[in-house]
């Protein structure tokens, strides 16, 4: 072989690598671009699913205060007729059971008094003043509220008693 052959030879294989290389590179760039469209869309579906779950629970949660506010009635009846004695026999036996099973389903009653008056939790029907308190207090339950997975679904309704002021 003459040198001039040889010469395009070495000529037209460094032209094939580099093509080779330049289709090499093109397509590591298109999976490259595909893999970060992949792990993108991966990500994507993984939030859309942690979404839905945390919507589904959220939305089962709201179903049952819906469904245990309408017991609240039955409930507040129940402890009027206990505060009566008027919860004997097994009428009392299915009242203890209707009690077990809202609070098994998460419905906590609360009912302290006196404590500080707190908004969230508290639903003033009547004020009075004292001297015996620095700061409103919810001096007596009027009618219990209740808590559903602490979330407050019915205030308790107090009677306030604010600090007397020395005008």
């Amino acid at each position: 072989m003459s040198e001039e052959n040889l010469a395009a030879s070495e000529k037209e294989l460094s032209d094939a690598v580099d093509e080779a290389l330049n289709e090499a590179t093109v397509v590591v760039d298109e999976v490259a671009t595909l893999t970060a469209d992949l792990q993108r869309l991966q990500a994507e579906y993984a939030n859309y699913r942690k979404r839905v779950d945390r919507d589904r629970v959220s939305t089962t949660e709201f179903a049952f205060a819906a469904v245990l506010m309408e017991f609240l009635p039955v409930l507040d009846d129940l402890d009027r007729a206990a505060e009566h004695g008027e919860l004997t026999g097994g009428f009392k036996a299915v009242a203890d059971r209707i009690n077990s099973i809202v609070e098994k389903l998460g419905l906590t009653r609360f009912s302290d008094a006196p404590v500080p008056f707190n908004p969230e939790i508290h639903e003033a029907l009547t004020h009075e003043s004292s001297p015996d308190v620095t700061e409103p207090t919810a001096s007596k339950i009027l009618q219990p509220g209740y808590k559903f997975k602490d979330r407050v679904i019915r205030p308790a309704r107090v009677a306030v008693t604010d600090p007397q002021t020395n005008a």
